[in-house]
């Protein structure tokens, strides 16, 4: 992919000492192996907003729909300094061309998921930080995280996954967008989408079919919404499964019996935990080169990111 693919993620992430301590929190994960692929952008709300490094620590109180950024200890309500920043902010990285956000886990500002709020004096993990917060009601479709749930494979996969289908996606948008055009685009999807839910992927094919019958960017509007919500559901090994036994259905009438055998036992494997993905389809990719299948060569599903990330390789 020759687009420079940009993601914003907490400078605390990137080692710049910004943490309220006058720390960081480096993760040499996004910066040594992600940053082989993409660009980031660093942010910092509490730095952006005007707090000085090292601070006071903050939590926040109330209500978790709305809750209030507050100093622990001198008690200063921090609330609207941050929201004016994070209105700003916003506005700048809308033009930053982002295809996702890593967030830093835990923080009043940049936590994502299960952020505490206190309630007279009652901690409940219930919150966001109020900076991904809004980043999240602003950008919807952007594929968002958290370094901590990185650890976690099949969230790994997914997150990257939905990042690089993100660019592509802007990138059809950037080439002059037709019908004709989308349904092409549509076709190499077809693999990663079933993987990911094939009732959303059958909502793209109605969409598509219906195309000329919509105003275009109405179109495209609604097959972007479908298809990032579609990625964000995770692929499973049973729709893995499928979608492996649907490649090996084109080869059905050139594969000998002792080819067969070993494509079934191997995906058997994998669909009982005993393989990584990475097995079957590398055996399938050998078929599909070696019978020359142009349709499958142009799928998506068999190279959705770079080998080197290894992201198919867990069990």
């Amino acid at each position: 992919m020759s687009t420079t693919i940009i993601i914003g993620v907490s400078a605390c992430l990137l080692g710049e000492h910004v943490r309220y301590d006058g720390g960081h929190k480096h993760d040499r994960y996004i910066t040594d192996t992600l940053g082989a692929y993409f660009t980031f952008v660093p942010v910092c709300p509490e730095v952006g907003c005007g707090l000085p490094t090292p601070r006071e620590a903050m939590r926040l109180e109330g209500d978790p729909a709305a809750p209030r950024l507050m100093t622990r200890q001198s008690r200063f309500d921090k609330t609207e300094q941050m929201l004016a920043y994070c209105a700003a902010k916003i506005g700048e990285l809308e033009s930053e061309d982002l295809c996702g956000f890593i967030f830093k886990k835990d923080s009043p500002s940049s936590g994502l998921f299960r952020v505490k709020v206190y309630n007279n004096g009652q901690a409940q993990k219930v919150g966001s930080g109020l900076f991904a917060a809004a980043m999240a009601r602003h950008f919807p479709l952007l594929p968002m995280e958290e370094e901590g749930r990185l650890n976690d494979a099949p969230i790994r996969e997914n997150f990257i996954e939905r990042i690089f289908s993100y660019r592509r996606w802007k990138d059809f948008l950037a080439g002059t967008p037709t019908v004709g055009r989308l349904v092409e685009f549509h076709t190499a999807q077809k693999l990663l989408m079933m993987a990911h839910s094939p009732q959303i992927y059958r909502e793209m094919g109605v969409l598509v079919a219906h195309g000329a019958e919509v105003a275009l960017a109405e179109l495209l509007q609604r097959y972007e919404e479908l298809f990032m919500k579609g990625l964000a559901l995770h692929a499973t090994v049973k729709k893995n499964t499928n979608v492996l036994q649907h490649i090996m259905g084109y080869f059905k009438q050139q594969l000998s019996a002792d080819e067969k055998a070993e494509l079934l036992e191997v995906i058997g494997q994998y669909h009982g935990g005993l393989l990584p993905l990475i097995v079957p389809l590398t055996l399938l990719k050998h078929h599909i080169s070696k019978y020359d299948q142009q349709y499958l060569k142009g799928q998506v599903y068999l190279a959705p990111h770079p080998a080197q990330l290894m992201l198919r390789n867990h069990v």
